[in-house]
């Protein structure tokens, strides 16, 4: 799986993983970080989600980082939002009210880039991932994020062999293993939702549940 695979689903609109409402879990689990008004978020793989949207209304500045150049048009589209450009070495930024995205990849951006986000909220990029680009997300990507910052964690689990990914089953066991080194993992929620997701019942799993964590980047080390 590559760029191409990506930038091909949102050219082809197949792009199931959208969500038309703010996820529930987001808005249930966002004030136990405790993150000051005003406080720089990172949302990575950001799609279109209207998910930024809430977390600015909260008073948060947000820095997604997206592929697709269709799914940053589309956000500020249905915000209604004539964003400014410019362009840097991470790729071309778009930017209106509290929201910046980039776009871009989101293995390029370096710590310069990332110094000022104080949170992470990661609601659909580890679970896009295959297992060797979840290694380098976790060990790279997010090791750039600043000591000391906190952040949102949602992921799915179901029985891998039932259904090919994306998204793909991301566990517990395997959340605390690849995040152990440098953050402090706590599972906050885990709910079920295969009756309440008939198409991915329709697609053979006999079991899905959703997870939400809470993570912290030690400041030691």
């Amino acid at each position: 799986m590559d760029q191409e695979f990506w930038l091909q689903r949102w050219r082809e609109g197949r792009i199931g993983f959208h969500q038309t409402r703010v996820l529930p879990l987001l808005q249930k689990h966002w004030p136990a970080l405790g993150l000051p008004s005003g406080s720089r978020v990172f949302v990575p793989l950001a799609g279109k989600s209207l998910d930024m949207a809430w977390l600015a209304a909260q008073g948060h500045e947000v820095l997604g980082v997206e592929l697709s150049p269709l799914a940053v048009q589309q956000f500020f589209e249905g915000q209604g939002l004539t964003p400014r450009t410019w362009t840097s070495r991470h790729g071309t930024h778009y930017a209106a009210g509290r929201i910046e995205l980039i776009c871009g990849d989101a293995f390029a951006l370096d710590a310069e880039v990332l110094a000022a986000c104080a949170a992470v909220y990661d609601r659909a990029a580890l679970i896009a991932l295959p297992p060797s680009l979840r290694a380098d997300y976790v060990a790279a990507l997010m090791a750039r994020l600043s000591k000391g910052c906190r952040g949102l964690l949602v992921t799915l689990e179901y029985p891998q062999h039932e259904m090919e990914g994306p998204p793909f089953s991301v566990d517990e066991a395997e959340v605390r293993a690849r995040y152990a080194a440098d953050w402090d993992v706590a599972l906050l929620e885990r709910r079920d939702l295969l009756a309440s997701e008939p198409g991915f019942a329709a697609r053979g799993l006999t079991a899905l549940t959703t997870a939400v964590y809470r993570l912290q980047r030690r400041e030691e080390g």
